[in-house]
């Protein structure tokens, strides 16, 4: 996608501000942000369990990586009313439709060549914070596109209100998974399905190193 000068500054100051509300009027933090690569394609695949995701991934990413876009798939009911469809397209959101969306995994996979992109295997929000299974479409991606990608866990958006003040939360970025193994692997649903569960595994992973892992649901 092409993006002018001017969509990656407002995004860097409108993440900014993002950042104002989640880190001073809140106590968001973000750790691990030095193991997200400055250039190349890259995958954050993160759980998902808040709305709040969307908005906070980048500006961790932003406050990393100034002028930088972070890209993410968003449902298609989001982009229905035209002031809507312009706040989240102006962050680089694009409407995803549910079940299986050929048009959407082509903009991912054309934008992981060089662009970095946040997914969530799980495809559904668990406001509980437990962490779901993942969805074999994204080891697809993976294997098709190969990224670096970095399994990101989010810890307490879940039990945050608006518009609340002093509430804790965290994002961890995770070091870069390797797949060389998986990779050699025939690209089928077998080897699509042990990549995402290695994804799913790492994010389990930081979870349990943050004391909230809270078991499969």
């Amino acid at each position: 996608m092409n993006i002018s000068l001017l969509q990656r500054g407002w995004v860097t100051f409108s993440s900014y501000v993002v950042g104002f509300y989640a880190s001073v009027l809140n106590r968001f933090v973000a750790k691990g942000a030095d193991n997200i690569p400055a250039s190349g394609g890259v995958l954050l695949a993160a759980n998902h369990i808040s709305a709040y995701e969307t908005i906070f991934l980048p500006w961790a990413v932003i406050r990393q990586h100034p002028f930088h876009m972070l890209w993410a798939p968003a449902k298609e009911e989001l982009f229905t009313k035209p002031f809507q469809r312009l706040i989240y397209s102006s962050w680089g959101a694009f409407p995803v439709k549910r079940g299986r969306d050929i048009k959407a995994n082509r903009v991912i996979e054309n934008l992981l060549k060089d662009q970095k992109v946040m997914l969530f295997p799980e495809g559904t929000r668990h406001r509980d914070g437990r962490l779901g299974k993942g969805n074999r479409g994204v080891g697809k991606i993976i294997h098709e596109t190969r990224p670096v990608v970095i399994p990101t866990a989010l810890i307490g958006l879940n039990r945050w209100k608006f518009p609340g003040f002093g509430q804790p939360a965290s994002v961890v970025f995770g070091k870069p998974l390797d797949f060389s193994d998986l990779y050699a692997l025939e690209n089928r649903k077998e080897t699509h399905q042990l990549i995402v569960e290695r994804v799913m595994n790492a994010i389990a992973e930081l979870l349990k190193n943050e004391g909230a892992y809270v078991g499969e649901a």
